[in-house]
């Protein structure tokens, strides 16, 4: 079902509580990576020339109901006020009749900032009362927080219930990427899924089988798959508990003929470290672990992503955040940015590779959102986006 966005809705004198996403890494008190901020502002802009008053608000940080000194949003209303060139009031606290007529006070087309709605043990709660309260700031609600949306928390849908909601232009581009992939891909669609545990990805490989023409396995997970199918594994990662999970996995794909590609050489290490002894055999010899694809694995991964016309990426084939096991994400990450073809990379630590290796901008659609795009593809409905209006 299409959603209704901020176009939808006339807001013109009226004052629009807009959910953000803007949980950037701080750096001694400074914002470290503005990227969240940046991504919010074409929503904030087009309510501010449709004359709005834009009250924002979101979470920095897990201080679970706590007031953290380091978690406060003043640094990223400082950055924020920077990007807009108008000034961005603090509010806090929240939750008070008093702050709300200091917003409501405000003069037309100004910007407010809700001080971290986690300092408040509401919010994660979805207290109906803590939403109610948060409610009292707007006319509209705009959720514009995708990583935040697979969340049932206040700030996120619980607001909902009180003030006509809509989607915010960076949700309305997520969800569109998401369904173009998803529910109409070009062919051949390969999905490349990798990060460290089938446990993690279980929901999300079911349901890609479903749709996929080949399923790419890299990563720490790849070796639950591998030790299924008989192949020595050294010490690499397993989770001894899913094997007979990964052969089920494993026999639906080849029921749908999906073709399924594994690794079929490794970067080997004696330690889980930097300074490792490494080296490179087709099967992982005893005492060693896995901790990257190797040189013909790559050759194969990128011959099929090249292939492809539609490729959906979740999660890393390698430790790369260690450089000898870099090279794995780092080709699959290049491989992806020369396809001719659509590129979804979908959040999390896909997308911090593709930034890492610099090919972000290549891609058709980088997620914001790990833990979203993830129930995404699993098929899940996210309540940040179920309680939004739906259009028509």
């Amino acid at each position: 079902m299409e959603k209704a966005t901020v176009r939808d809705v006339d807001v013109a004198g009226k004052t629009v509580l807009v959910r953000a996403d803007l949980n950037v890494p701080m750096k001694n008190g400074v914002v470290g990576d503005a990227t969240r901020i940046t991504e919010s502002l074409p929503t904030v802009r087009y309510l501010l020339s449709k004359g709005a008053t834009v009250v924002l608000m979101s979470h920095l940080g897990r201080p679970d109901g706590e007031r953290l000194p380091g978690a406060s949003l003043a640094p990223v209303a400082e950055r924020m006020a920077k990007e807009l060139g108008v000034g961005v009031a603090l509010i806090d606290p929240i939750d008070t009749p008093e702050s709300v007529a200091r917003v409501r006070a405000l003069p037309r087309g100004s910007v407010a900032m809700l001080e971290n709605v986690r300092f408040w043990p509401g919010e994660t709660k979805n207290a109906p009362a803590f939403a109610e309260a948060l409610s009292r700031y707007g006319d509209v609600f705009v959720n514009d927080a995708f990583g935040a949306s697979h969340r049932a928390h206040a700030s996120v849908s619980g607001v909902a219930a009180h003030l006509p909601a809509y989607a915010g232009f960076l949700v309305e581009k997520e969800l569109a990427a998401f369904d173009k992939v998803l529910a109409s891909p070009d062919r051949p669609f390969v999905a490349i899924v990798g990060g460290s545990k089938v446990s993690d990805k279980i929901l999300v490989l079911e349901s890609l089988i479903a749709k996929v023409d080949a399923l790419i396995v890299g990563g720490g997970m790849a070796y639950t798959f591998l030790a299924a199918m008989g192949t020595p594994i050294g010490k690499s990662k397993v989770e001894l508990d899913k094997l007979d999970l990964a052969r089920a996995l494993l026999d639906k794909a080849k029921a749908r003929n999906v073709a399924v590609h594994l690794p079929v050489d490794h970067v080997c290490a004696d330690a889980f470290s930097e300074t490792a002894a490494t080296q490179v055999a087709a099967t992982v010899p005893d005492g060693w672990m896995g901790l990257d694809i190797g040189p013909a694995t790559i050759a194969r991964f990128t011959e099929v992503i090249a292939g492809a016309r539609t490729v959906l990426w979740n999660g890393p084939v390698g430790v790369f955040e260690m450089k000898p096991f870099a090279e794995g994400t780092r080709r699959v990450a290049e491989a992806c940015a020369a396809s001719t073809g659509t590129t979804i990379i979908g959040g999390g630590d896909s997308a911090a590779a593709v930034n890492l290796f610099g090919v972000a901008a290549r891609m058709s659609h980088v997620s914001t959102g790990g833990g979203a795009s993830l129930e995404l593809l699993e098929g899940k409905v996210l309540p940040g986006v179920a309680c939004l209006r739906a259009r028509g």
